[in-house]
């Protein structure tokens, strides 16, 4: 059996399990919720919106390649429907965690935790220091099912209370801790392959002569051992 987490695309939307496929909680307010008359439309029309505007607001879990739970997250700008949380306004450096959901048939098998780290992973990359969510402390965890994650859930995977109220308090995961894991390990990969790295070549090797070819070298000169020629006798002299 494969599991792999993947980026939510609108083409992933009408495939989404559960209720919160065309759920408007979050992207709407009340008003406007009630207004709507195509949910699946509004909410296509939501997610293409974020991505255009901010990048990717999702990440999907796939078993065997179907898809068994996601989770949704954005900046709260994009989100209306956290202003009614007693709770908010979310920190001005985080981004809102909104909906997360599982397939009863697959909980408690560790997806919704792969899809924290997925979405930690994207975030860590885009420079975001933490994520904050509103939880829900009527219903227990991890999941699945409602439009605002379990408390315990969320407790599970990393998020510490950051504002406390008895049905909704605002829970948080700092990212900076994985943000120094993660230099530190890219500083400890970058000395092992140091190590085993082989030593450079010299600059300043010698090259390898190999036997001069007579055919294309000129011929050499021997040095000869020259003598004075003897002086020529004068007729008429005697020595």
């Amino acid at each position: 059996m494969s599991r792999k987490v993947v980026r939510l695309t609108l083409d992933h939307l009408a495939a989404l399990p559960g209720p919160c496929r065309d759920c408007l909680f979050w992207e709407l307010d009340p008003v406007r919720r009630q207004r709507v008359e195509d949910r699946a439309a509004e909410k296509e029309a939501w997610v293409s919106e974020v991505l255009r505007e901010w990048g990717s607001c999702g990440r999907v879990v796939l078993v065997d390649d179907q898809p068994v739970g996601y989770l949704m997250y954005a900046p709260e700008a994009f989100l209306p429907g956290a202003a009614g949380f007693p709770t908010a306004p979310v920190s001005p450096d985080a981004v809102l965690l909104t909906t997360v959901y599982v397939d009863p048939q697959h909980a408690g098998g560790g997806l919704g935790r792969m899809l924290v780290q997925g979405m930690a992973r994207d975030l860590i990359q885009r420079g975001i220091r933490a994520v904050e969510a509103f939880g829900e402390t009527r219903r227990p965890g991890p999941l699945p099912g409602g439009c605002v994650p379990p408390v315990g859930f969320l407790g599970g995977v990393g998020f510490k209370t950051h504002r406390t109220h008895p049905l909704n308090p605002r829970m948080r995961m700092e990212l900076r801790s994985a943000l120094t894991w993660k230099d530190e390990l890219e500083v400890a990969l970058g000395r092992l392959v140091g190590a085993v790295r082989p030593a450079p070549k010299s600059a300043h090797r010698p090259a390898h002569r190999s036997a001069p070819d007579p055919a294309r070298e000129p011929a050499r000169r021997s040095p000869l051992k020259t003598t004075r020629p003897p002086a020529p006798k004068v007729p008429g002299t005697s020595r």
